[in-house]
C-alpha cells in the first residue's frame, strides 16, 4: 500500500488524525508511489469503481460508501473511424467525475471516524461531497463562492448540506473554510487530501478496457489537477503491470482567464504567483493556487503531454457542438472539445475527451 507523504519534506501523513497539509513545511500530501494495480486482485463482479478497490489504498477495506459510481458509458463521436471518443463523467450519479473521488475520501474519513466534516468547492465537488456525506452519516457544510451555479447550489441544498455561500471569488470561499478549520471543524477537502485520487484512476481503467487499449492522447479539463493527475497515475499504473506499452499523451486545458497551471508549464512553478483568478463560466477550472501542480509537472516530465489554454469566447460555442452531438456537458467540460482547434494535428489517435461534468449543472446567473 503507498504510503502518504509530503510532497516536499517527505513526511509521513499522521495515523490518527486529518490534516490539510503538512505540519512541518506546510508541503501538500500526495501518495508516494502509484495506486498497486493487480490484477490477481481485481474483482469484476463488483459494481462500478469498487471492483478496483484493491488499488484504493482503504485505510477500512470493509467500510465503503458508494451510489454506483463508476463504470461511464464510452462513446465514440464517429464509430466508423474511431478518432475521437468520449468518456461521459457527466452520467455518475450526482453529475460529474467528482464522484469517484467522494467515493473514496468519504469512505476514509469515516474509517477515521470522521462525522462532520467542511469542505470548499465551486459546486460539482460540493455536490458531490454533500451526497456521499449524506449517504455514510456524515454532517456536512459547504463553502461555495456566491457566483457558484444555480443547480450546483441547490444539490448541495437538497442532499441535506449547510450551504455557505462566500462573497467574493473561488479563494475567498477556500480562505472560509481554513478559517472554520482553524476553528476546530474536519476539512474534508477533495483538493488537499489525497484519498480520492485513487479513485480517479479508474478513469484509466475503464478506458483501457473500454477501447481495448486503444488511447492516443487523453484531453480533461485542470482546475486543481486531481482529474488529470488521477488519470495520468491510472494510466502508468497499467503500464507498470504491464496491461499497456505505454501512456497516452495527455493534454490538460485551462481556461485563459485563469490558467496556473498552464503558466507554470511554459515558465515555472514560481510563475504560478503571478497568476490573476479571472471570470470564467468554466467554474471549475477557476483555481488560483492548484494543489496538484507539482506532481502534474513532474508526470509531464516523465511521460508526454502539454497544458493548454482556451478563450472565453470559445467556450459557449463548444458547449454548443457537444449538445449537437448528443453530448450535454456543462462549459469546464466543454473546454476539451474546444481544445481539438488548438492541437497539432499530430498528436497520438484516437483522442478521448473526459466530458467532467453535466450540462444540466449548469446555466448563466
Amino acid at each position: 500500500m503507498p504510503e502518504i507523504r509530503c510532497e516536499d519534506c517527505g513526511c509521513l501523513f499522521p495515523e490518527n488524525y486529518l490534516i490539510h497539509c503538512c505540519e512541518n513545511c506546510g508541503g501538500y500530501f500526495d501518495f508516494a508511489d502509484l495506486p498497486e494495480f493487480d490484477t490477481g486482485a481485481y474483482t469484476p463482479e463488483l459494481p462500478g469503481i469498487w471492483k478496483y478497490r484493491s488499488s484504493f489504498s482503504l485505510r477500512n477495506p470493509e467500510l465503503v460508501v458508494t451510489l454506483g459510481e463508476g463504470n461511464t458509458p464510452f462513446i465514440w463521436d464517429d464509430p466508423t473511424t474511431h478518432e475521437i471518443g468520449f468518456k461521459l463523467e457527466s452520467l455518475n450519479p450526482t453529475g460529474s467525475y467528482k464522484d469517484r473521488g467522494s467515493a473514496v475520501l468519504v469512505s476514509q474519513l469515516l474509517a477515521r471516524n470522521v462525522f462532520s466534516s467542511v469542505e470548499d468547492s465551486s459546486g460539482n465537488a460540493g455536490a458531490s461531497f454533500a451526497a456521499y456525506c449524506a449517504r455514510g452519516g456524515i454532517a456536512a457544510r459547504v463553502y461555495v463562492p456566491e457566483q457558484a451555479a444555480g443547480p450546483k447550489r441547490r444539490q448541495i441544498e437538497e442532499y441535506g448540506a449547510e450551504l455557505v455561500s462566500v462573497p467574493g471569488s473561488r479563494s475567498q470561499a477556500a480562505k472560509a473554510v481554513i478559517e472554520a478549520v482553524e476553528n476546530g471543524d474536519v476539512y474534508g477537502s477533495h483538493a488537499f487530501l489525497p484519498f480520492g485520487i485513487p479513485g480517479i484512476a479508474t478513469i484509466a481503467y475503464e478506458l483501457a478496457e473500454q477501447t481495448e487499449g486503444r488511447i492516443g492522447t487523453v484531453i480533461a479539463p485542470a482546475g486543481h489537477g486531481a482529474l488529470l493527475l488521477g488519470i495520468m497515475r491510472g494510466f502508468a499504473a497499467l503500464v507498470k503491470c504491464g496491461i499497456l506499452d505505454s501512456e497516452p499523451y495527455y493534454v490538460g486545458v485551462q481556461a485563459e482567464n485563469c490558467s496556473p497551471l498552464s503558466l507554470a508549464y511554459r515558465y515555472g512553478l514560481e510563475k504560478m504567483a503571478d497568476v490573476f483568478e479571472g471570470n470564467t463560466m468554466a467554474e471549475g477550472v477557476r483555481v488560483s493556487k492548484p494543489v496538484r501542480a507539482k506532481a502534474i509537472l513532474k508526470h509531464l516530465s516523465a511521460a508526454r503531454g502539454e497544458i493548454i489554454t482556451i478563450a472565453e469566447e470559445e467556450i459557449l460555442p463548444a458547449c454548443s457542438h457537444l449538445a449537437k452531438k448528443g453530448v450535454y456537458a456543462e462549459p469546464t467540460s466543454a473546454l476539451t472539445w474546444a481544445a481539438l482547434n488548438h492541437m497539432n494535428m499530430e498528436i497520438p489517435r484516437p483522442i478521448i475527451l473526459i466530458i467532467s461534468g453535466n450540462g444540466l449543472k449548469y446555466y448563466p446567473i
